[in-house]
């Protein structure tokens, strides 16, 4: 019985090691570091601005390139949708907790935490249906209330 707890554990170990490079566990294993993540949604914002970028010359070239801007649409909407799985499976499903509505001050953070989150996260869409730099400005700015807000940064 020992013996099965102990593999139990190794495999658990080893699927919240493999998942936790972006969304991290839900087991929940308690090994977690928000700066990572805070980095890791910056990383993404920036390339996906790179990504506009490309697909906006990329299209202006003639003869068009279009296996290299087929590739960048593709990269620019993967990394909005790793941004959306941070916002949603790390900080919204795990780091966030819901507070009760007596608890005023602490709900007032809960409820501006939730509303920047869901503010990142329609950005992040947007993001992907267009090349407007505006989202990835946008987005910038609300990470950073995020991160004050959630971090104290």
């Amino acid at each position: 019985m020992k013996k099965n707890r102990k593999i139990l554990a190794g495999v658990l170990i080893l699927v919240c090691a493999s998942v936790g490079a972006f969304s991290h566990c839900q087991i929940p294993c308690g090994i977690y570091d928000d700066d990572t993540r805070f980095s890791l949604m910056r990383e993404h914002v920036q390339t996906i601005e790179k990504s506009m970028n490309e697909i906006e010359r990329l299209g202006k070239e003639t003869p068009s390139a279009n296996n290299q801007l087929a590739r960048w649409v593709s990269n620019k909407e993967s990394h909005a949708d790793n941004l959306a799985e941070i916002v949603t499976v790390y900080f919204m499903a795990q780091r966030i907790k819901p507070v009760l509505k007596d608890k005023k001050a602490e709900y007032a953070k809960y409820v501006d935490e939730i509303s920047l989150l869901h503010q990142i996260l329609v950005r992040s869409m947007k993001a992907k249906q267009t090349t407007d730099m505006e989202h990835c400005a946008k987005l910038r700015v609300l990470i950073d209330q995020f991160e004050k807000s959630y971090a104290g940064k």
